[in-house]
């Protein structure tokens, strides 16, 4: 798939419309603009998360791991949209679209199994918070649920591709689980107290 962006603006959206993938044009609030929109948002807390790791210039082979990781998923997140944006079947191109595919899950899984066999239990809810990173990892869990949300929502109208679905639900299971990571292997955790602020 190759992109050339020679203009940022083209004034083809003000009057509230935009393009999909195919060029069919749609409301800017059309639910699969804000399905792909929302993913988007996600990226770009994620970004938030990696200059985070930076700024931490720790020796913590836990945050260069972590750094990898999230590289990785800021790429599955540009897929993602790619996929989102463009309904069911071929491009304007008549080129094959940019789908999500089964291993972008696997490897989420197989992520999520071997941090979460470094860490204790849990035995209470958490807190977002702790570490910076993890701050900024658990913003971008709750920005990926909503995304979720959104495609569910989509998915109840349009047909969308069903990898793309599972791949927004284990990421925000590997955010969290990579927030507690990030935290000292959930050491610097910040346990809810049901009740405490009463």
């Amino acid at each position: 798939m190759a992109v050339t962006l020679n203009r940022i603006y083209t004034r083809g959206g003000d009057t509230g419309m935009t393009s999909l993938g195919r060029g069919e044009r749609v409301a800017k609030h059309d639910i699969r603009v804000e399905a792909y929109g929302t993913t988007d948002e996600a990226n770009s807390v994620i970004g938030l998360a990696r200059s985070a790791i930076t700024r931490a210039g720790s020796a913590d082979p836990r945050l260069a791991e972590a750094d990898a990781m999230l590289a990785r998923i800021q790429n599955d997140l540009f897929d993602l949209g790619a996929d989102l944006c463009t309904p069911e079947g071929k491009t304007k191109r008549d080129e094959p679209a940019l789908r999500m595919v089964a291993s972008q899950v696997e490897r989420l899984e197989h992520e999520i199994d071997a941090m979460n066999a470094e860490l204790q239990p849990l035995k209470s809810f958490i807190l977002p918070g702790g570490s910076e990173t993890a701050s900024w990892l658990h913003l971008a869990r709750t920005v990926a649920r909503r995304a979720e949300r959104c495609m569910t929502h989509l998915a109840a109208e349009q047909e969308i591709n069903p990898e793309a679905i599972k791949y927004i639900n284990r990421l925000s299971d590997h955010l969290f689980v990579l927030a507690r990571r990030v935290n000292d292997n959930g050491a610097a955790d910040v346990l809810w107290v049901p009740g405490g602020a009463r």
